[in-house]
């Protein structure tokens, strides 16, 4: 009988062969946040080779809950690295060294919440130039990876198969880290020196982001040794798939095998201000409890085919016990169809 399972080989780290499905993805994302300087942020890439553009997004949250964003989707031919619009990430040594970088602009919004309706947004919101500089290192192991089947070469990824307008991502890692830099907004005005912790993903694969019916993605981290990430998603068929992990210094890294997310929502646009996360752990330990309040929050956008996709970042406070961490929360909702 063939053997199955979802493994994470080094290569993952580096860039895949393009499967060649009109919605193929490939996507990187970083996000850190310096508790000293309260500072954070996420940028990512999601290259769309077969549609000629990448999705391009730097997002950086300020002491003053003002947020500096850009998105763009710059052209781009093929999927051999991710390099555009002036954001760049280079592959240093895989999972463990990182590098992040940006030079652009970003629109510096006093009122975050304004990116829901964002050609407003963008037209009527001042612009700085940007220099975004980090060293990336792992705290921690790779987790995550891509179902394969084991054959006499290793294990090789399963030939594509389903509807892929269906299909969020075909293999998935996250990692949790360690950014080091600089951050400039108008060359030296304001230059903050970057020391935070964060996590980052990267998924290869076919992706809509309307594919799942909603989902919830919580990332945190407590310091150098303490983390995790905690997820749900709702399939179309109303299919709940919960998951994430937590990483202890000195400890193998724990799997979540249930997720249960309380959330209040706050606001005209009803967005999320503060979550309870009660997860259950595989290796059947005690549950874990943790309470988030959103600091900053900002809205984005997208729309395909008539429905229009709500993604809200929220640059999150958590709370563990007498743990202090910090992270980003995401919940994408559908608000048309």
């Amino acid at each position: 009988m063939p053997e199955y399972k979802v493994v994470l080989l080094e290569t993952d780290d580096l860039m895949h062969a393009n499967s060649g499905e009109s919605n193929f993805n490939e996507s990187a994302y970083y996000n850190f946040y310096d508790r000293k300087n309260c500072v954070g942020g996420f940028v990512r890439m999601g290259n769309r080779p077969n549609e000629g553009n990448a999705e391009m997004t730097v997002c950086v949250y300020l002491p003053d809950n003002s947020v500096g964003f850009m998105f763009k989707r710059p052209e781009i031919s093929n999927n051999d690295a991710h390099n555009a619009g002036g954001l760049k990430f280079e592959v240093l040594k895989p999972f463990e060294h990182h590098r992040v970088s940006y030079q652009g602009k970003l629109c510096m919004l006093k009122n975050p919440l304004e990116m829901a309706e964002p050609t407003v947004a963008f037209k009527n919101n001042p612009y700085a130039t940007c220099e975004l500089v980090l060293d990336y290192y792992g705290t921690a192991p790779g987790w995550g990876g891509e179902l394969r089947e084991k054959t006499a070469g290793g294990w090789e990824s399963l030939k594509p198969s389903g509807d892929a307008s269906q299909q969020f991502a075909k293999g998935h890692l996250e990692q949790l880290g360690h950014a080091v830099g600089t951050l400039k907004f108008d060359g030296a005005a304001h230059d903050f020196k970057f020391d935070g912790l964060g996590l980052r993903d990267h998924s290869w694969g076919p992706r809509y982001w309307q594919a799942p019916k909603y989902y919830r993605w919580l990332t945190m981290n407590f310091d150098e040794g303490i983390g995790g990430m905690a997820s749900i998603t709702v399939n179309r068929d109303g299919s709940e798939h919960p998951g994430g992990f937590m990483v202890r210094k000195g400890q193998p890294t724990v799997n979540i095998s249930k997720v249960d997310i309380e959330t209040e929502f706050a606001g005209e646009q009803q967005l999320h201000d503060r979550i309870k996360v009660t997860c259950a752990i595989a290796d059947g330990g005690a549950p874990i409890v943790i309470t988030g309040k959103v600091l900053s929050m900002i809205p984005l956008r997208n729309r395909r085919a008539g429905i229009v996709t709500r993604i809200a970042e929220g640059m999150t406070e958590w709370r563990w016990g007498d743990k202090l961490g910090y992270g980003l929360s995401e919940y994408l909702d559908h608000l048309q169809e």
